[in-house]
């Protein structure tokens, strides 16, 4: 009874630690980033984009970045002077778009 009992609270803990992790990263990738497109490189990929504080990436302080995209087709959607809103995560390669829209 003893060993039901520890291994019903080892799944019990597993199953609660598991859902708060992807509960929030969730809400990490999610975060939409407000900011604007100071430079764009189609052969290479990425963006340059100014934007306020990115918590979802750590970043706490307003900065200017390059980021790599996810989808280079996001690419033609925006030009330099756009406001952005966007959305990013990091890889092992650095920071990559995954989402980006022309702010309304």
């Amino acid at each position: 009874m003893n060993r039901i009992i520890r291994i019903a609270a080892a799944l019990a803990l597993t199953v609660g630690l598991a859902t708060g992790v992807f509960s929030s990263g969730v809400v990490a990738a999610g975060a939409a980033i407000s900011g604007e497109v100071k430079k764009i490189d189609e052969s290479a990929g990425k963006i340059t984009l100014k934007h306020g504080p990115a918590k979802s990436l750590g970043m706490e302080e307003p900065m200017t970045m390059v980021y790599r995209v996810k989808d280079t087709t996001m690419l033609k959607q925006v030009k330099v002077g756009d406001k952005v809103t966007f959305e990013a995560e990091e890889a092992a390669a650095g920071y990559t778009v995954t989402k980006l829209e022309k702010a309304k």
